[in-house]
């Protein structure tokens, strides 16, 4: 497959986005430039959130051990490996999609399947700020039942997931996750 061929296909889904922004910018120009005007700001909320987190995760993948990791949020780890993936996802900050990164490290580092799920349920439901905006704004009795609501949740989905994860599967993501260095 021709190197040109190859990006296409890569971002074909982002080249069909452009075409239909092109398209409604032409037939609703309003509207259009609206869509564009988000597109750019979205765009630029990412661009300042994700080269750092790439910088701090080379880092954390160069300067602490696979051991010290695993020996930490392994499968050996136990009940202080869930403790601390839920505190590291409680006090992160920024947009779930800036945790995904995190979570591959992880994975490279071999932490265990829960301790990832758990990791990323807490990024998702249980931010420190959210729950201080929660106690102030909606009180500390909504805010303590949702976050006790989530704590639960996110321990049950997290063994059930990692229980049903076949072993194949569990094996090819680790694999994916060893040989991601930034190549296709």
């Amino acid at each position: 497959m021709s190197k040109c061929k190859k990006i296409v296909k890569r971002y074909l889904f982002f080249l069909l986005l452009l075409l239909l922004n092109a398209l409604l910018l032409i037939v609703e120009p309003k509207l259009g430039r609206e869509v564009i005007s988000l597109s750019l700001d979205n765009l630029l909320e990412m661009l300042s959130i994700i080269p750092p987190i790439f910088l701090l995760l080379g880092l954390m993948d160069v300067w602490v051990p696979k051991e010290t990791i695993m020996k930490f949020m392994g499968k050996d780890a136990g009940i202080k490996g869930g403790l601390l993936a839920f505190v590291l996802g409680s006090f992160s900050s920024g947009p779930l999609y800036a945790s995904f990164p995190v979570a591959m490290v992880f994975l490279k580092k071999g932490v265990s399947l829960a301790n990832i799920f758990i990791f990323l349920g807490a990024w998702s439901t249980t931010k420190v700020p959210m729950m201080l905006f929660e106690i102030t704004q909606l009180g500390s009795r909504f805010a303590l039942i949702r976050f006790g609501l989530n704590v639960t949740a996110i321990i049950v989905l997290a063994v059930v997931m990692e229980k049903t994860t076949t072993k194949k599967d569990a094996e090819t993501m680790y694999e994916l996750a060893s040989r991601q260095s930034g190549e296709d």
